[in-house]
């Protein structure tokens, strides 16, 4: 097979946290080489001096398929993540009906070969994500589950939860989480403080994550399950997050690209396309969660993508659905934060590729000799404004419609293969 050579790129190696002039060689979907000249039979790629990085693994993607195809297929979501500059998508399994019997999961598997992008899935992990039984681990697992969870619906039968756990352990399988207190939280839509008072809306205190992180750390320590928040928002867990890492418990989190550049502010005239779930926390929270995530204490950023049609979200907020789309937008938001200075680009892009690839076992976020050549080419000042009936996905729930943006993907590859970009 002929090597592709993509020379005069400014490498982000995210492993070795370095931002640097270098070269890719290709060949037979892996990369062959690093900073070498190219082969003589390489067709040679200039990059124009822009970022080249590890493509991204969005963590968390919400596709409608099955029972919410009008809402996303794996066809438009694959589209929109390769011009986001996703090269992997770890889907949820929130579906309808939800991914929790080995038969669903071998049908969204192969559903998922016409994107143009790699996707996996995640499997419930209670049967009906319903928290009392659970699913059939091992066999799932056997079909290619890459983890397991129920989604945002949080579990309130402590024992059936703990024998989910302890099962899970038995086999190795990870466990994602959503930490929360279910009775805090039930029927809030934005967080408390003296704006949620001053809108009328129900509201939830921070402390209802930081309530059930304990809980769901709690369990960890007894049942010793690799356990994954799969998004911590609140500056009041980072230090139970802390310890528990401390305590060496095999536990990671994530947040989305949405609680790291948006605050509650944003909500304003009870704008739906800002309702999200967490919902959208504090200024001082947002910053601590940056912070956070530059230092690793939060390891994962993802985009939580939850595609809403325009009929769920133009309600009064209380009863909109909760959750934007975010494949497309998940680069360009993360360079508010480098154009910011809060991340640099190798921090960003260890956050969105290298470990969310490591934690799943996955060979994909690295620039080595031998990883799978999935990748992005962006050019990080590139302005635009963004419309959302420019995007790609079925649904165009975006809270970022309309803003000034900075960060354009040139070109993404899949094993080598030229899936964005003239």
């Amino acid at each position: 097979m002929t090597a592709l050579y993509l020379a005069n790129a400014r490498l982000i190696d995210p492993g070795a946290l370095t931002d640097a002039p270098g070269s890719l060689t290709l060949r037979d979907g892996l990369i062959a080489a690093r900073d070498t000249p190219p082969p003589p039979d390489a067709r040679i790629v200039d990059c124009g001096g822009h970022p080249l990085a590890p493509g991204i693994v969005d963590w968390g993607v919400k596709i409608g398929e099955p029972g919410e195809r009008h809402r996303e297929s794996f066809r438009s979501a694959g589209a929109a993540a390769a011009a986001g500059g996703v090269t992997t998508i770890i889907a949820r399994p929130d579906t309808h009906p939800p991914i929790d019997t080995p038969e669903t999961l071998e049908f969204v598997t192969r559903r998922a070969a016409e994107s143009p992008v790699r996707i996996r899935h995640m499997a419930a992990l209670t049967k009906g994500r319903r928290g009392a039984e659970m699913t059939e681990i091992g066999f799932l697992l056997d079909a290619g589950a890459i983890a397991f969870t129920d989604g945002d619906h949080v579990a309130t039968d402590t024992r059936a939860l703990s024998r989910a756990l302890t099962y899970a352990r038995s086999l190795g399988a990870l466990v994602v989480g959503h930490p929360q207190d279910a009775g805090l939280s039930a029927g809030a839509a934005v967080t408390s403080g003296k704006f949620a008072s001053l809108l009328g809306l129900p509201a939830v205190h921070p402390m209802a994550e930081r309530i059930g992180f304990d809980r769901d750390m709690g369990l960890v320590e007894m049942t010793r399950a690799r356990w994954h928040a799969d998004q911590v928002t609140g500056a009041r867990t980072l230090p139970a997050l802390a310890r528990a890492k401390a305590n060496g418990l095999d536990v990671t989190a994530g947040i989305s690209i949405h609680h790291l550049t948006l605050n509650d502010l944003d909500v304003g005239d009870y704008r739906t396309f800002f309702k999200l779930t967490p919902p959208l926390r504090s200024e001082d929270d947002r910053l601590a969660m940056v912070e956070a995530v530059a230092s690793g204490l939060i390891d994962t950023v993802g985009s939580m993508h939850t595609p809403a049609d325009e009929e769920s979200k133009r309600l009064p907020f209380e009863e909109a659905a909760a959750g934007a789309v975010g494949l497309q937008t998940l680069l360009p938001a993360a360079m508010r934060l480098y154009h910011a200075g809060a991340l640099t680009l190798p921090q960003i892009f260890r956050a969105m590729a290298l470990n969310p690839a490591a934690r799943l076992g996955l060979p994909q976020g690295r620039l080595a000799a031998g990883a799978p050549a999935d990748l992005v080419l962006f050019d990080p000042d590139a302005p635009f404004i963004l419309d959302r009936f420019a995007l790609l996905s079925k649904s165009k729930n975006t809270p970022f419609d309309g803003q000034r943006m900075e960060g354009k993907v040139v070109a993404t590859w899949v094993g080598g293969t030229r899936v964005f970009g003239d």
